[in-house]
C-alpha cells in the first residue's frame, strides 16, 4: 500500500516540508512517483524508516479510559484508579489518556492522540480495563494496527462471554442510548437559543 506525502507524514509524525527536507537531503527517498511526479511512499519502507531512526528515545506505555457522557465521571475515575493500581506494579513509567464521549465514533480528542501516537511507533503497549473502553464498534481495527505496529494489548478485565442474542441487545441499547442522548441535546440547545 502507498500513501501520498500528506498521509506519509502524518504516518511518521512529522511534517509536509519536513519530509520534503528530508528527500531533498538524502535521508528518506519516496518509493516512487506518479505520471504526474506525485511522491508515493510505501507504508513497509516508512515502517522500517520509523524502525531504523525511532522518533522517540523510548517507546511508551499507554492506557485508555473512556465514558460515553458527563453522568458517568465517576466511573471515569474508577476506570484511571484501576489502570493507575494495575500499571504501578508492572511498568516504571506510562501515561493513561482518559476520554468522554460515545464508544460509537473516532471523534474523541484523547483516542485520537492515542491513534497519533500509535501510528508514529511511541507505543510499546496499550493497557485497557475493558474492550470496549476503546471503541464500542470498531476497536478490532485498532487492535489492528497495534499488531501492525508491534504494539501489545493488555485487557485488564476480560469480558465474560455473551451469546449472540445477548451481544447484539447490548448493541442495540448502546445505538439507542447515543442517539437519544444527541436528541435530547438538540431539543436543549434548541431551547436555549429560542429562550
Amino acid at each position: 500500500m502507498y500513501l501520498s506525502i500528506g498521509p506519509a507524514s502524518r504516518f511518521l509524525g512529522i511534517s509536509i516540508c519536513t519530509l520534503r527536507r528530508w528527500e531533498k537531503n538524502g535521508k528518506f527517498i519516496p518509493q516512487f512517483k506518479t505520471i504526474g511526479k506525485h511522491r508515493r511512499f510505501s507504508i513497509i519502507k516508512l515502517r522500517e524508516f520509523i524502525g531504523e531512526f525511532n522518533f522517540s528515545t523510548k517507546k511508551k506505555v499507554i492506557a485508555y479510559a473512556r465514558v460515553s457522557s458527563f453522568d458517568q465521571k465517576d466511573d471515569l475515575k474508577r476506570q484511571v484508579e484501576r489502570l493507575d493500581s494495575y500499571l504501578v506494579k508492572k511498568e516504571s513509567s506510562y501515561e493513561i489518556i482518559d476520554d468522554l464521549g460515545s464508544g460509537l465514533n473516532f471523534k474523541k480528542k484523547g483516542l485520537l492522540k492515542l491513534i497519533k501516537l500509535i501510528l508514529s511507533g511511541q507505543v510499546s503497549k496499550l493497557v485497557l480495563t475493558h474492550k470496549d473502553r476503546l471503541l464500542r464498534f470498531g476497536s478490532e481495527l485498532i487492535f489492528k494496527i497495534c499488531e501492525f505496529f508491534g504494539v501489545q494489548v493488555d485487557i485488564i478485565e476480560e469480558a465474560k462471554i455473551k451469546s449472540d442474542e445477548e451481544t447484539l441487545a447490548f448493541d442495540v441499547l448502546e445505538i439507542i442510548t447515543v442517539f437519544s442522548a444527541r436528541l435530547y441535546g438538540k431539543r436543549a440547545h434548541q431551547q436555549k437559543v429560542a429562550a
